[in-house]
């Protein structure tokens, strides 16, 4: 019986090796079999917004292609760090997602003490949109253009209000490196979300907005809301005779990305599985004209791109927000 129990060290070696390919044939099958049961998108913002909007669309275009449920899963607060810190936190198994945008880049600053990273704690997965935002302004404002609206701010500093739609809102983003390019002193108006921000623009309670290209466009084609610039470095399809603010301001480009992340670890072959879903999903003419309603543009990139994308935009964005000292309330 003791000699039974005695292994040699090339026995030992040998049963090391097979547990090891064991296991790794173990996570090549569950990654291969994925999903084999629900899967949670987390998303930081109520449901009705845009990122609901895009967290949904994609939701049900994996569900449909994968063979299980993607539900999403609505965690708002704290600008999406609650959704955010909850699938850092998650176990990095492909069944606990998050929809994340560019507000998880400029809160990585905004916020301090977090519990977790935006670039460490997170595998990028697929990108799925890029949208712009668009200057606004009433129309009774004087000023018809976007070099005519800094010349009419300098020229009454402290009297020309822009409304945003809360601190470390992309309005307020995008505001923030407008007067960080321009040196324009206009007084900063934060609502609670953009629906208000927009009715007392309408309603000529204040005077400017850098609103999502979705949340304004119909009001500019109708003729109630005067449209100076837009945030992205070329013009919109969807509003061609806007020119960029960029082609005033040098270096003045604003956008949002919308994309889905992991938590950091998660297998490749399960990564590799939602990016190729996810990308055929923006060849598809039903998703890409959905977007295009957003007033946003598909957006396909690989994972090293997308994290790239990420990287970059966390640090521009921690100098805009560090130089205008904004902090989040």
């Amino acid at each position: 019986m003791e000699h039974a129990m005695t292994l040699s060290r090339r026995d030992l070696l040998g049963l090391a090796a097979g547990a090891a390919a064991l296991a790794a044939a173990t996570r090549f099958a569950q990654a291969q079999a994925y999903p084999t049961r629900p899967v949670r998108i987390l998303s930081g913002f109520p449901p009705g917004g845009v990122s609901d909007t895009y967290a949904r669309l994609v939701a049900q275009w994996l569900s449909d292609h994968l063979g299980q449920q993607f539900i999403v899963e609505n965690r708002p607060g704290a600008g999406g760090n609650l959704a955010a810190e909850a699938v850092a936190k998650a176990a990095a198994d492909g069944y606990t997602l998050l929809l994340t945008t560019s507000a998880d880049a400029w809160n990585a600053t905004l916020y301090q003490n977090l519990n977790y990273n935006i670039v460490r704690d997170f595998t990028p997965v697929a990108t799925m949109s890029r949208g712009a935002g668009v200057l606004v302004v009433n129309p009774s404002l004087p000023a018809k253009s976007v070099p005519e609206l800094i010349a009419y701010a300098k020229a009454n500093p402290g009297k020309v209000t822009i409304a945003s739609a809360g601190i470390g809102s992309a309005p307020h983003m995008y505001w923030e490196l407008f007067r960080s390019k321009t040196g324009v002193n206009m007084v900063h108006v934060p609502y609670r979300g953009g629906g208000p921000a927009v009715a007392d623009l309408l309603g000529d309670h204040v005077d400017a907005y850098i609103g999502t290209s979705a949340a304004v466009i119909g009001y500019v084609k109708a003729g109630k809301l005067r449209a100076l610039g837009v945030t992205s470095a070329k013009r919109l399809p969807a509003l061609p005779d806007i020119p960029a603010i960029g082609e005033f301001v040098p270096g003045y480009e604003a956008t949002i990305y919308v994309g889905i992340a992991a938590p950091a670890g998660t297998p490749g072959d399960i990564v590799d599985t939602l990016h190729r879903t996810i990308n055929l999903a923006l060849t598809d003419p039903k998703m890409t004209a959905r977007i295009a309603e957003l007033g946003d543009a598909p957006l396909a990139l690989s994972t090293a791109a997308f994290q790239k994308l990420v990287v970059d935009e966390t640090q521009k964005w921690a100098a805009v927000i560090k130089s205008a000292g904004v902090r989040a309330q």
